[in-house]
C-alpha cells in the first residue's frame, strides 16, 4: 500500500508541469504486474487521440517483459503516425524511468514520435 501511495504522490508533482495539447499530446503509461497500457491524450478536449496496450491480439500471450514493451512503444509510434502525431509529452505517471517503462519510451523514439 505504500508503494502505490509513493507512486501516486509522484504522480500528482509530475502532473502539475505536463499538459497535452492537440499538437503534442501526452503519452501516459501505465503498468501493472500483467499488462502495459500507453495512450495518447489530448488533455484540452480531454480526448484519447489513440492508444496501445500488450492485451493487443499479437501481443496477449506474451509474456510482459521489456522486448513486449519495446512491442508496445513501436505500436504506438506506428499509430501515432497514422494520426499525424509527431510529437509528445511522456508522462511516466509516477512510475519509475527503469525497466519496461523505459523500453516503451526508447522504442517509441526509435519509431519516430519525439519527446
Amino acid at each position: 500500500m505504500k508503494n502505490i501511495k509513493s507512486r501516486l504522490s509522484r504522480k500528482y508533482h509530475i502532473r502539475k508541469k505536463i499538459f497535452g495539447t492537440e499538437e503534442r499530446p501526452r503519452m501516459s503509461v501505465f503498468k501493472s504486474n500483467k499488462r502495459l497500457y500507453v495512450q495518447l491524450i489530448n488533455d484540452d478536449k480531454q480526448v484519447t487521440l489513440c492508444s496501445a496496450s500488450s492485451l493487443e491480439k499479437d501481443l496477449k500471450t506474451a509474456k510482459l517483459n521489456i522486448e513486449t514493451a519495446k512491442k508496445v512503444g513501436k505500436l504506438i509510434a506506428d499509430r501515432a503516425k497514422e494520426n499525424n502525431i509527431k510529437n509528445a509529452v511522456f508522462d511516466r505517471n509516477g512510475f519509475l524511468y527503469h525497466g519496461r517503462v523505459k523500453a516503451l519510451a526508447e522504442s517509441a523514439r526509435e519509431n519516430g514520435l519525439e519527446f
